[in-house]
């Protein structure tokens, strides 16, 4: 497939800049594979979808205060420090974007607020650099001074500031695994009494955790998908996560995966046999139409933005004629699409 087919008529108004102020009430789109019919709820119902012994997959990633603001040696210019990867604690080494890039060079030192100070030690890529925090102090001090100086990194299609609702949104029940770039944002829609509520049911939870990286955020420069490469992503699946989801296919239950990274994640450990191995490393997976899912059964997903990857993983799902009617009708509809937007369910 070719990438001019992911686009579609957004208006820039239906992108949402802020969280809710009440997930259960965040509309829910429903739609069903097997009959093409496409329902108007809210988030709350989404109970009524959802049996005893059905399995609900959710990452456990969670984003940190990635972004680091600070001043370059000698000529104090404001510079914009964006952590990606921590290469080595005992070093203090990571990688990191720095903007503006193009006067950064090997050698520069980077100053922070609190005496802290980096050197640049390796040009990584056109616009990364990995960098040395010289700090003398332990790991502990070091990661709370880290979450002191940082803020929490936004969708760079939210132009402002991080605000303590962006904060409160992303600290719910599963956000657990720091390391994420930009957070997993289905999850952020289940209340606790939602939560309460599948519980009561007979739903079971189950937790993978797969760190969403900025890939899923730059533009995809190929017409043609196949030559697409994407940005690998740290991930893990346990034993006892496989062994739920994979007694859950055994016993014929749904398995929904909620958010497009744990359908990658999923994918990525699923075997030949069609059952999830435990798996530690990092994927790369590529997941566009036809591509025909393996593990999961349902999928909970945002409304995503055009020409993404994740739209690409939702229509892989639901197959691409569906999924893009669905969306030109949540556009007539005027949901609000994105990170906080709202949600789409496709069973």
């Amino acid at each position: 497939m070719k990438l001019s087919q992911f686009d579609y008529y957004l208006p820039e108004e239906l992108i949402a800049t802020y969280p809710s102020e009440d997930p259960d009430k965040d509309r829910l789109m429903v739609v069903d594979r097997k009959t093409g019919n496409i329902e108007h709820r809210e988030f709350k119902n989404i109970i009524d979808y959802f049996s005893e012994e059905d399995v609900m997959v959710f990452n456990n990633s969670t984003i940190f205060p990635a972004v680091l603001r600070g001043k370059k040696e000698k000529t104090e210019a404001d510079i914009e420090v964006f952590l990606l990867r921590e290469l080595n604690p005992q070093q203090r080494l990571w990688d990191v974007l720095v903007n503006p890039a193009r006067k950064i060079r090997i050698g520069n030192k980077l100053y922070f607020d609190e005496g802290l100070v980096a050197e640049v030690i390796d040009n990584t890529t056109s616009r990364g650099r990995t960098i040395r925090f010289l700090y003398d102090g332990d790991d502990e001090s070091f990661r709370k001074l880290l979450d002191r100086l940082g803020s929490i990194p936004l969708p760079p299609y939210i132009e402002r500031e991080p605000e303590s609702i962006d904060i409160e949104r992303h600290s719910h029940p599963f956000a657990k695994r720091r390391g994420s770039i930009i957070a997993p944002s289905a999850a952020m829609h289940f209340s606790k009494l939602t939560l309460k509520k599948l519980e009561l049911v007979g739903v079971k939870f189950t937790e993978i955790t797969l760190h969403a990286g900025l890939g899923n955020y730059r533009n995809i420069e190929v017409e043609d998908l196949n030559k697409h490469k994407i940005d690998a992503e740290e991930m893990q699946i346990t034993q006892e996560a496989a062994r739920i989801i994979n007694e859950a296919k055994d016993n014929k239950k749904q398995v929904c995966a909620v958010g497009t990274t744990v359908v990658k994640a999923l994918e990525t450990s699923t075997t030949t046999t069609l059952r999830v191995e435990p798996f530690e490393g990092w994927t790369n997976k590529f997941i566009y139409p036809p591509y025909k899912i393996k593990i999961p059964t349902m999928l909970i997903s945002n409304l995503q933005l055009p020409k993404t990857p994740m739209l690409m993983i939702v229509a892989a799902f639901g197959g691409y004629d569906l999924i893009m009617k669905a969306y030109e009708e949540a556009v007539k509809e005027g949901y609000r699409f994105g990170n906080y937007g709202d949600a789409m369910l496709i069973i």
